[in-house]
């Protein structure tokens, strides 16, 4: 019969790493073995009544949800310029006064046009949309605010696009989104 082996965790791993190191003076190492790992955040926060809006992102895969800000598969000077509207704009969104659903379908075809045409760094405007609830006198975010970041998430959109942040004040700040098209290689047409 085989003897079981002792599961170590890596609490006692790092106590016998540290067997032989004196602590410095007026130190004490607290240990806390019921500390959980922090879970995940979710990227895209959802509202009371957002399963009347739409459904959240599809997951894909090979590809992680984007919040704004996230830049995976982007070095750090890009998305700095990014951040910062340094990059030019080579074509503009404006979504104000649509509907949902016709403000969906006009991103679809915004974005798989300027993909198509080979564009980096595209504007999308939303608009603030913020509106006082009459029930609770609270301020809330638009639709389209809201929704504009799910859809860039889903596909076909996910597939073309790198990431999307907040635009600088001086292009709508955060009532606009930079959109970071994904570069068309040499015989990719998808």
């Amino acid at each position: 019969m085989a003897k079981k082996k002792k599961e170590i965790d890596d609490a006692d791993l790092l106590a016998a790493a540290f067997k032989d190191v004196e602590p410095l003076p007026n130190r004490e190492i607290k240990k806390n073995h019921d500390q959980q790992p922090p879970k995940e955040k979710i990227a895209i926060k959802r509202s009371s009544n957002a399963h009347i809006r739409g459904a959240p992102p599809a997951k894909s895969s090979d590809q992680p949800i984007l919040s704004h800000g996230d830049t995976p598969g982007l070095d750090k000077r890009s998305a700095q310029r990014l951040k910062r509207g340094q990059m030019q704009i080579e074509a503009r969104l404006d979504l104000h006064g649509h509907r949902q659903d016709e403000a969906h379908r006009a991103l679809n075809g915004f974005i798989a046009s300027a993909a198509d045409a080979g564009k980096r760094c595209v504007l999308v405007i939303t608009g603030k949309g913020m509106r006082l609830d009459a029930t609770s006198y609270e301020r809330q975010i638009g639709v389209l605010r809201e929704m504009v970041p799910r859809w860039l998430n889903k596909e076909p959109n996910r597939s073309r696009i790198l990431s999307f942040n907040h635009a600088t004040q001086a292009d709508g700040g955060t009532g606009a989104l930079y959109v970071l098209l994904k570069r068309q290689r040499a015989g990719d047409k998808s």
